[in-house]
């Protein structure tokens, strides 16, 4: 597993999750006397594709479009030998994803999702789509209260564009959360609308405790969401 890698750069890490590509950690550093607590995002795999190392470096790329209040910001993409990992701010918090295996309370998944919301309403503002929004990548109980998005690297900062019909397993992104417009088998566009579907299937999942869909296989996945 990637971790390993991890902790030949970086000691004492603590595993918080996997996004299914990603295995996030949580890690301290002493910078110029300072004692900095950060998140360290490597491929969760040991030989990862170029796609997905491609990913780490489309988010590090975008790292100036965030903000603190709001997302989970990247600070350094670390490269050793043949590993990379991206090295971001630690807001506290844990993983949405964590919190979603049962029903939730709905006062607290209200409150939840309008923190939410108004973080993709600022993503939104600066022009982005982020195109894989999920509870993997929805920091909650942060240090602040506030969420934070993270998990940017299919992120696009066009406001539409047309995603072309490819096999449903070589799809970026989440195919459980995934806007029909995404799987590329509609005549619709990509735009801010298919981050508001993720969301309502997150929403689903929050007050359900389960998805909307349920499905064997990819192409399964986008029979359910085209019907």
């Amino acid at each position: 597993m990637a971790t390993h890698d991890c902790d030949k750069m970086f000691s004492g890490l603590q595993t918080l999750w996997d996004d299914g590509e990603r295995t996030f950690s949580r890690t301290r550093r002493v910078v110029d006397g300072l004692d900095e607590t950060l998140l360290i995002a490597c491929p969760a795999v040991e030989q990862p594709s170029r796609a997905s190392l491609d990913r780490l470096a489309h988010e590090f790329e975008l790292k100036d479009e965030f903000d603190s209040a709001w997302a989970v910001r990247p600070l350094e993409l670390v490269h050793e030998g043949s590993r990379t990992l991206l090295v971001l701010e630690d807001p506290g918090g844990e993983p949405l994803e964590r919190l979603v295996g049962a029903p939730m309370a709905v006062g607290s998944a209200v409150r939840l999702a309008i923190g939410i919301a108004a973080a993709l309403s600022k993503l939104h503002q600066r022009g982005l789509v982020h195109k894989d929004l999920k509870p993997g990548h929805i920091l909650v109980n942060c240090t602040d209260g506030q969420p934070r998005l993270t998990g940017f690297g299919i992120a696009s900062q066009l406001r539409r564009e047309r995603q072309a019909p490819e096999p449903p397993e070589t799809l970026a992104g989440t195919l459980a959360y995934m806007a029909p417009e995404q799987t590329g088998r509609m005549n619709r566009s990509i735009d801010a609308r298919s981050d508001l579907y993720a969301l309502g299937v997150t929403l689903y999942q929050m007050l359900t405790g389960a998805l909307p869909f349920t499905a064997a296989d990819p192409m399964e996945w986008v029979h359910c969401h085209m019907n």
